[in-house]
């Protein structure tokens, strides 16, 4: 429980340090070019490399009331293929400590399956998309923690951005195509339906609905998740902060959390 407790703990700092740095970007105003920097980021295709620690906490997780801590590693790197279309691809790797979730007084601690997305993004100055694959990485440590199967399927993105106005969604769907005969086979639907709104500060705020269908398992997960942020730099290093209480809706109790929240922290690399 200890190590349990300290990540607990480091949550909360880092939202401490968010709900304060929220103040001083108010007061301080760094320049334009923060604003300009924060919609990039609101934009999941722009050719920008940044390395999220996306740190999520919930608690209260199916008939133990069990609690999970899950720390997305999630690397955004373009490549730039010609002057009108460039390759965005992004990786999460998920680090998870958990406890009562698989059954009374159990705990498991490891890596859990990565995901890697490429999106292809042409160039435009009106609507943003991009298409391309999504796969899922058996990179799992512990059984509970993974699928033990390699996936494959469709990803999309779809938005509009004016300056300090982002809307839009992604999504990807997911099929196990290979892996271990004894374990279940993944089919599993993803999207995140954002908006947001930015201000010279690099301050910014906003709301998005995740949605998680599990095919088979013929179960759905839905959040409403409000959020607020800012941009600052540690010496040269740009760093995004962002807070925000993820709100179950809609979810089996096996799977539904009673509430979460979610801190994150970029490391941000600005052409």
């Amino acid at each position: 429980m200890i190590v349990f407790f300290n990540n607990i703990k480091q949550l909360l700092l880092v939202i401490c340090f968010i709900l304060n740095f929220q103040c001083y970007a108010q007061e301080e105003k760094p320049g334009a070019s923060a604003q300009e920097l924060a919609d990039k980021l609101a934009n999941p295709v722009a050719s920008l490399i940044s390395v999220p620690l996306q740190n999520n906490l919930n608690y209260g997780i199916g008939p133990y009331n069990g609690v999970k801590y899950t720390i997305n590693v999630q690397p955004v790197i373009p490549f730039k293929l010609s002057d009108n279309l460039n390759l965005i691809t992004r990786y999460i790797l998920p680090v998870v400590d958990q406890r009562n979730i698989t059954g009374l007084n159990t705990h498991e601690f490891g890596l859990s399956d990565a995901t890697v997305t490429a999106f292809f993004a042409p160039k435009s100055s009106k609507l943003i998309y991009g298409i391309g694959p999504a796969f899922l990485v058996p990179t799992a440590t512990e059984k509970f923690l993974g699928t033990e199967k390699f996936g494959l399927g469709p990803s999309l993105l779809i938005m509009h951005q004016g300056k300090g106005l982002s809307v839009g969604f992604i999504a990807n769907q997911i099929w196990s195509v290979a892996g271990a005969n004894d374990r279940a086979d993944f089919n599993s639907f993803y999207t995140q339906i954002f908006l947001s709104h930015s201000y010279k500060s690099g301050a910014s705020w906003g709301v998005n609905a995740e949605i998680t269908q599990n095919w088979e398992g013929n179960t759905t997960l839905i959040s409403l998740n409000p959020t607020m942020g800012g941009i600052t730099k540690f010496g040269k290093q740009v760093v995004q902060f962002s807070v925000q209480p993820l709100i179950p809706i809609v979810g089996h109790q096996s799977i539904r959390p009673d509430w979460g929240l979610r801190a994150v922290v970029a490391f941000v690399f600005p052409e």
